[in-house]
């Protein structure tokens, strides 16, 4: 009595398998992803900056601040006193000028013209000032 199995049917013949053998594509695709994994350079996740080194300078130079307020009757005032359009432009070349530039604060009302508030606004921008701050009331509401 001889064992029988289906694989080799009645004759004995044995017959041809359909299935792929994936163990070898298995093995030469871990073999790959080692070599990868060892060929690959060790990412360093710092940044190398050359800092000073000291103390740093001190900035014994304060700059001046300029307070620009805008009334609720749309009336400019440079330091406290009313300026006209004319005015306003000279000083603000005059500002543009210095070195270091000075700090300019506007403070307009809430109930001031727009208009008047964006010309303010726009002169600076043309008269090349970069040091600017609004600044609100308690009251103020953008």
């Amino acid at each position: 009595m001889g064992l029988t199995s289906q694989r080799f049917g009645k004759g004995g013949d044995a017959e041809v398998m359909m299935d792929i053998n994936t163990t070898p594509l298995i093995d030469v695709m871990l073999v790959l992803l080692v070599m990868l994994i060892i060929t690959i350079p060790i990412q360093l996740h710092a940044v190398n900056l050359e800092m000073p080194v000291g103390t740093p300078p001190t900035n014994e130079i304060k700059p001046e601040k300029v307070q620009i307020d805008i009334d609720e009757k749309s009336t400019v005032y440079w330091q406290g006193l009313p300026v006209s359009a004319a005015e306003l432009d000279e000083k603000m070349t005059a500002l543009a000028a210095m070195n270091p530039q000075p700090e300019v604060h506007i403070r307009p009302n809430k109930d001031c013209q727009y208009a008047v508030f964006a010309n303010v606004l726009s002169t600076s921008k043309r008269k090349g000032l970069s040091k600017m701050a609004v600044i609100g009331h308690e009251q103020f509401v953008l």
